[in-house]
């Protein structure tokens, strides 16, 4: 195994070993990028305090997410087509989660099914759904996910229309992909992925094909996913579907207050506060720079995670300390996935878990529930002052 000792190592071995096609879609905003770039460059205007004479023996950073112990306070993010990353990736990465005591969310778009996933793990993981118009896919997709042990759903709540990004259209990434005389020159040249891809029969979307009405096969399901999302979303619409579930609830997507405050009034267990990785609204706030509001409009009523431009441990800790009771990691796993399949992203928990660890103690704090905000030195106008 090649020396990792960061995030962007994991990412340069990725973007080497991984399809073109692949690898954009993981390292993609819409629009100009500007939210995609914010959602990491904000973390680095935010500087630790340093204390020293502070014991630092018997750190922990063992916590809970929504009620499930965790070694840490970071889930794996759902990101769709990880299967195509990494043969199986889903299950891999399932499988990294579970051993490093963490959860992992399975997107609705993903490979492996839940089915898959379910058979190749032993606990419980959490499901990621979309806002979709069918209501006997969704009752069904509840019922797959209640079989399998699902101990939570993940409602993602920002893509009732799916941001522009440029990258995907010029790669011909869609579903099912485009393949371009330019992306088919490049897959040829990724062997080792190639071979992989081969040795599995999973290589289309398992919780879809097969399960969505008409949608028999891959040439069938363009058409599906043109007309499944519910663009008349609304809050009414949102309770149901968490009636319709009757479990733990995660609502992702949420980037203002009011938003906050109407998720604690539907009966939420638990909000992320993410931008959807820089994927959606182009010009939105980064996450971190809009957590400390939505923390504040919430208080303790629901417990609040975050999303969106964490490569580090440092970057959890910032979170953490800026109020969040967890955070969800996306590119960050999917660059282990690429670059090694299960053993990378076992290999990205472990370099946010140091990181994680180290910088706690170098702050003066041995648990991970006594981080709070006195670690932090914050710009005065972090937050902005915006009319």
């Amino acid at each position: 195994m090649p020396v990792i000792t960061n995030i962007d190592d994991l990412k340069r071995i990725h973007k080497r070993r991984t399809p073109k096609m692949f690898y954009d879609y993981a390292e993609s905003g819409s629009w100009t990028e500007q939210t995609f770039r914010e959602n990491t460059s904000d973390f680095d205007k935010i500087r630790l305090r340093q204390r020293i004479a502070v014991d630092m023996t018997n750190r922990t950073t063992a916590s809970q997410m929504i009620g499930e112990d965790v070694s840490m306070p970071v889930a794996l993010a759902p990101v769709g087509l990880t299967g195509m990353q990494s043969a199986d990736g889903e299950i891999k990465a399932a499988r990294a989660a579970e051993k490093f005591g963490v959860p992992f969310t399975l997107s609705t778009m993903s490979i492996c099914s839940i089915e898959d996933v379910a058979a190749r793990t032993e606990k419980p993981f959490w499901f990621q759904v979309y806002t979709l118009k069918d209501d006997e896919f969704m009752k069904r997709l509840f019922e797959r996910a209640k079989k399998a042990g699902c101990s939570a759903i993940v409602i993602t709540l920002d893509l009732q229309i799916m941001g522009q990004r440029h990258k995907d259209i010029k790669n011909g990434l869609s579903a099912p992909p485009k393949f371009t005389l330019a992306s088919m020159a490049d897959l040829a040249t990724k062997w080792s992925w190639g071979l992989e891809m081969l040795g599995t029969p999973r290589r289309f979307f398992g919780n879809i094909v097969g399960h969505a009405s008409g949608v028999k096969d891959a040439s069938s399901l363009s058409s599906w996913t043109a007309e499944a999302f519910d663009q008349s979303l609304d809050w009414a619409r949102v309770k149901q579907l968490i009636e319709m579930w009757d479990g733990k609830v995660i609502l992702k997507g949420i980037l203002d207050a009011d938003d906050a405050r109407k998720a604690v009034e539907v009966g939420a267990d638990a909000i992320v506060v993410s931008n959807h990785g820089g994927r959606q609204l182009d010009g939105a706030l980064s996450s971190i720079r809009v957590l400390p509001s939505i923390v504040a409009a919430v208080g303790d009523k629901i417990e609040v995670h975050m999303d969106s431009g964490i490569r580090s441990g440092q970057d959890v800790l910032k979170a953490i300390a800026m109020g969040a009771k967890g955070v969800m990691i996306g590119r960050a796993w999917v660059y282990g996935l690429g670059a090694m399949g299960q053993q990378g992203v076992t290999k990205a928990l472990e370099v946010i878990h140091k990181e994680l660890d180290m910088t706690m103690a170098l702050c003066g704090k041995r648990d991970i529930k006594d981080v709070d905000r006195d670690i932090l030195l914050v710009p005065e106008d972090f937050e902005g002052r915006w009319v």
